[in-house]
């Protein structure tokens, strides 16, 4: 199964441009129909905007964006173009503008636009979606600060910590790397740390970039 990036979730942001007040949106969209539901909830939401300008990428489907009334290439575009450049996809941004009563001209229009996608981007943050495998570890806590770090350098994130007499660690390793993530454990610790697999699942896990 192929791996791909999706926004960790749904996500808002706001800011003031000249008096142009400019609302960004993101949303987990896995399908066209997802995406088109949330175009047309914002547009109802807010019917009295100036505009409502949008772009969604469908992960194995379409790639569409508006400018919405907006001067042609000036807001539909730059929002495309931040998700494309994020990587991210099963994704919908819609950016709500009020005008303030100052045009902003060509350029400006496409930093604001471009900023506001940027903006709720970063609130939803960035998720990898593949195949991943449960693992379970239990370890001493001398081991504890060592072995996050080496789920760190795999590609891992810790999905629960059980602290007791010994502590359990269940980690989320990506399916191509953890043979060898168990292996670097058992080299560690010196045997004395052995991942145990527990199953595996293809879905969306956040990560830092």
């Amino acid at each position: 199964m192929e791996a791909y990036k999706v926004p960790a979730q749904d996500a808002e942001s706001e800011f003031v441009e000249k008096k142009s007040r400019f609302i960004g949106r993101i949303w987990v969209t896995e399908t066209e129909e997802d995406a088109l539901f949330w175009v047309k909830a914002m547009r109802q939401q807010h019917w009295d905007a100036t505009h409502n300008v949008w772009a969604y990428i469908i992960h194995g489907g379409p790639t569409r964006y508006s400018d919405d009334g907006e001067p042609q290439g000036t807001a539909g575009m730059p929002v495309l173009e931040v998700l494309r450049g994020s990587g991210v996809e099963n994704v919908c941004c819609v950016v709500t503008r009020y005008f303030g009563g100052t045009l902003l001209g060509t350029g400006g229009l496409v930093r604001a636009y471009g900023r506001a996608a940027r903006d709720a981007l970063a609130e939803a943050g960035v998720a990898l979606k593949q195949l991943w495998k449960r693992l379970e570890l239990i370890l001493p806590y001398s081991y504890y600060e060592r072995l996050r770090q080496e789920v760190e350098r795999f590609g891992g994130v810790v999905a629960d910590t059980e602290y007791s007499a010994d502590i359990c660690l269940r980690v989320l390793l990506p399916a191509d790397r953890a043979q060898g993530f168990a292996a670097r454990v058992i080299d560690v610790t010196r045997g004395a740390v052995e991942p145990i697999e527990t199953g595996e699942e293809f879905r969306a896990v956040a990560i830092d970039s």
